[in-house]
């Protein structure tokens, strides 16, 4: 039997992307879903999908960015399921432009969402994993939370917050000897609807061209497929996932 049947898994960023492809191939292992996103016609598909082949899912629209709204995420999937396995932090978006563009805006959406969202998560989710001292956290963070570069500089702040809250997670619950297990994926560039949230034209046009190494995001699902099916005593906390042909 796969270590994941039957583990309950809370999703963020369900509706498309690493997130749906993360979803569909827990699935197909048994998995419990639990899938949070803003928009509700791609759940509900996403869902009926999950269904067709036998396996289970839930929903509810969820704004990674309101601390309220996972924190009833949370206590919808502990009333429906009674446990909470393991958290995908996959939410996240992209908008990069160079600092003397002045984008505040998004730079304070990416805050919101790429770093406040995992934060939230964690709050919300990772007290009752305390509480049967099991569980598993998974953050998405990105190639951009290991390496700099110009036009990226904010995106990349927030993706090195991840990678830093996942290896701070990482070591306070070894340290109290909570047996939950901690691991932060960093994807290079995978095919998603990602670039959309880059409002800026020409380092859209650069990362569209970038992008043409992309890796469908089914690669990165399998990887985290990976992570969870290890042993209960094995934690998995590092993953750095590219294209062959990929760079930087």
């Amino acid at each position: 039997m796969s270590n994941i049947q039957d583990k309950v898994v809370v999703i963020t960023g369900a509706s498309s992307g690493i997130g749906e492809a993360t979803a569909k191939e827990l699935a197909s292992k048994g998995a419990k879903l639990v899938l949070a996103a803003r928009r509700e016609d791609r759940l509900k598909k996403l869902q009926d999908e999950i269904q067709t082949i036998g396996g289970q899912a839930i929903y509810k629209v969820t704004d990674v960015s309101s601390r309220q709204q996972m924190e009833e995420l949370a206590a919808y999937a502990l009333k429906e399921f009674g446990k909470i396995d393991v958290l995908v932090n996959n939410a996240g978006i992209m908008p990069q432009a160079f600092l003397a563009e002045n984008k505040v805006d998004e730079w304070d959406k990416m805050i919101d969402v790429n770093i406040k969202g995992v934060l939230y998560a964690i709050a919300a989710i990772v007290p009752s994993m305390r509480e049967r001292k099991s569980g598993h956290v998974i953050n998405l963070s990105s190639v951009a939370g290991h390496n700099i570069y110009p036009g990226g500089t904010v995106y990349c702040g927030t993706k090195f917050a991840v990678k830093a809250i996942s290896e701070g997670l990482r070591q306070e619950e070894a340290m109290n000897g909570t047996n939950i297990r901690v691991t932060n994926v960093s994807p290079g560039a995978i095919s998603s609807e990602l670039l959309e949230t880059t409002t800026d034209p020409t380092m859209k046009a650069g990362l569209e061209d970038f992008y043409q190494v992309a890796i469908p995001a089914e690669r990165i699902a399998k990887t985290i497929a990976f992570a969870i099916e290890q042993p209960e005593d094995v934690a998995i906390n590092e993953l750095i996932v590219r294209p062959t042909n990929q760079v930087g």
